[in-house]
């Protein structure tokens, strides 16, 4: 399955239980399909809106025991009714996705973080749920991992981002480092931008690393494969500062090797 669209979205890969690859499969196919509504095709931002609506009120029959009109609700349906998942992630997560359609910039980083917890929490949130793991210690910890990981996404995407017009970086951190949204399109990584984006990327490893126990509180493949996420987040970032934080020209991505490291740094903690 491609994660091209959703990358911070575990999906079911070979260390997720197998009896958990369908619930997994199912709520990824929701998220990504709102997803592509918020940011895919040359629909109006009515249109888009509208659609999400729709989406809401499939949840809303699915909450209410109602049997939902699309095959991508019927099959969610039945994973929150056999793993009795909570409605209120996925709600959120569309709230998220309609906050995409109409806010483009950040004041300051709190309202970054409240768009994090409504578009990355809930992930992290459901999958503790079909772990029979969502304690509030677990989801505090994953809270700290899934912000992160939307965070790390936004700094490996700065350029993709401002193409579709949005620009996640704080406004208020873009005047204190000195730094205009014009820099931004044309790519200029001067030394006030490397600044700024050593102040997010710090940010960024010290808030992954704060969720860091989860990967040792979570036992067997589940345990190993939180390890992976949070070493793939590490990775990301460190990429980042090996290229000098330029991802206009260098967008860090995963390879092959990397993924031996992050293997390597996945033992028990």
């Amino acid at each position: 399955m491609s994660v091209d669209h959703y990358e911070n979205f575990p999906v079911a890969s070979i260390l997720m239980p197998k009896r958990l690859r369908k619930p997994v499969t199912a709520i990824y196919h929701f998220a990504r399909a709102a997803d592509d509504i918020a940011d895919e095709g040359d629909l109006s931002n009515e249109e888009r809106l509208g659609q999400l609506d729709e989406f809401r009120a499939e949840l809303a029959r699915i909450a209410n025991n109602e049997a939902p009109l699309t095959p991508l609700f019927q099959n969610l349906a039945a994973q929150v009714h056999q793993y009795s998942l909570p409605m209120q992630p996925l709600y959120d997560l569309l709230d998220a996705f309609s906050q995409d359609v109409i806010k483009k910039r950040y004041v300051n980083f709190d309202e970054v973080l409240d768009y994090c917890r409504r578009s990355a929490n809930p992930v992290g949130n459901l999958l503790l749920h079909l772990y029979e793991e969502a304690t509030p210690v677990n989801l505090a910890y994953s809270d700290a991992i899934c912000t992160a990981l939307q965070i790390i996404n936004f700094w490996q995407d700065v350029a993709k981002d401002y193409a579709i017009g949005r620009i996640y970086l704080p406004q208020n951190e873009l005047a204190q480092y000195t730094v205009n949204e014009e820099q931004i399109a044309q790519g200029i990584n001067n030394d006030a931008w490397r600044a700024l984006m050593k102040f997010q990327v710090d940010r960024a490893r010290a808030l992954m690393l704060s969720g860091k126990p989860l990967g040792s509180i979570l036992t067997g493949r589940i345990g190993l494969e939180m390890r992976m996420i949070i070493a793939g987040g590490l990775r990301i970032l460190d990429k980042l500062e090996s290229a000098q934080y330029d991802m206009f020209r260098r967008r860090p991505v995963l390879k092959p090797f990397d993924w031996v490291i992050m293997l390597g740094k996945s033992a028990p903690f």
